[in-house]
């Protein structure tokens, strides 16, 4: 298998189709163990090999690619009954009991699997990040277009998952909005002894109300075209809690606001009680100098990802200035695609330097 790459554009590699893999009589939908073995090539193929163009992933042959489908269909088919009442449980990790033997619920291993799969992959693109915040930006546009590229992939791949697990999940209100969320109208509702004739209409009503409230957040509004529904209603479910059941494509996105934009937006902790040492000609000095620490100015942002903004928006060479708004756009398509939300300082400051007007 090729190296496994970190979503830098730089790498100029050009990778074939890779190959189904020989399994010789082994049934890859046998157990969720094989299923496992025989899909992992594969996502490491289109997810973390190294491409010349971070907005394809690398394929996979057509023999390979039916077999994936084919092994999926299979283990997913052959369960027997499917039950979706584990889902309540806080954690994915969680779902368990969905009958007498005490199994999961059909699909969430499959789930929870690429769920941690994601995560790991995120956690190392973290770790590639450049320390230099002057090379943040450069190093984070393409490798989350790499990213995007390679889950998306993924999401079409798999897109059994997301009809047969996903979509139940979802229907079983164990999606990104559940009537757990509306405590409160469904509090309203019991203190009126449920007067509707209709209880369930009256609260699922409400809830499609609410989810209309949640998606303007997102930037949606009545009257849309459908893709733009789709677009506010991905980056809903990106933004979503780690224990909601969402598309494939969403979950990745939210791995990679978990594991990657928070804690770049993270600020550190300052270590209180300082405290404070004589110079031989009698000044003072604190312990915890932030400037040998690249602090920096004490007032300016404290996160990375915050500073990195900053040095892109403040640049004083205005030949560049349509390029940087062009990088600040993107970064605030990014932040918005993984489940950032636009009232959020940083976005708000991208968004008015993004769309300034020219001159």
């Amino acid at each position: 298998m090729a190296s496994k790459g970190k979503g830098r554009a730089s790498e100029n590699v050009s990778l074939s189709p890779m190959p189904n893999p020989s399994a010789g009589s082994a049934n890859p939908s046998v157990s969720f163990p094989a299923l496992w073995n025989y899909l992992e090539p594969a996502l490491d193929h289109i997810v973390r090999s190294p491409s010349n163009d971070p907005k394809r992933a690398p394929t996979i042959e057509v023999a390979y690619h039916m077999g994936i489908h084919t092994a999926v269909y299979n283990y997913f088919t052959s369960a027997g009954r499917f039950d979706m009442n584990a889902l309540g449980a806080p954690q994915l990790q969680h779902l368990k009991g969905s009958d007498t033997q005490g199994n999961p619920p059909h699909g969430a291993d499959l789930y929870e699997k690429l769920d941690k799969y994601y995560k790991d992959v995120c956690q190392e693109l973290l770790a590639s990040a450049p320390v230099d915040d002057s090379e943040l930006l450069d190093y984070l546009l393409p490798c989350f277009s790499r990213f995007s590229a390679g889950t998306q992939s993924v999401h079409r791949l798999l897109n059994y998952v997301n009809r047969h697990y996903v979509k139940r999940a979802v229907d079983d209100d164990h999606g990104w909005l559940r009537l757990t969320d509306m405590v409160d109208v469904v509090a309203h509702f019991l203190e009126n002894g449920g007067s509707s004739d209709s209880p369930r209409e009256h609260l699922q009503s409400r809830l499609r109300e609410r989810r209309f409230k949640e998606l303007k957040k997102w930037g949606y509004q009545e009257g849309d075209p459908p893709e733009f529904l789709q677009t506010a209603e991905a980056a809903a479910e990106a933004a979503s809690k780690p224990d909601r059941i969402v598309p494939l494509g969403s979950m990745a996105y939210r791995r990679f606001r978990e594991e990657v934009i928070k804690p770049l937006m993270a600020v550190p902790k300052v270590r209180k009680g300082k405290k404070k040492y004589k110079k031989h000609h009698g000044s003072s000095v604190s312990s915890t100098d932030t400037s040998s620490h690249g602090g920096g100015d004490s007032t300016g942002p404290k996160s990375r990802l915050g500073r990195a903004v900053r040095d892109l928006i403040e640049a004083e060479d205005n030949e560049s200035l349509e390029t940087r708004r062009e990088t600040a756009t993107k970064v605030n398509e990014m932040l918005k695609t993984v489940g950032i939300p636009n009232d959020l300082s940083l976005r708000k400051k991208l968004g008015k330097f993004s769309s300034q007007p020219k001159g």
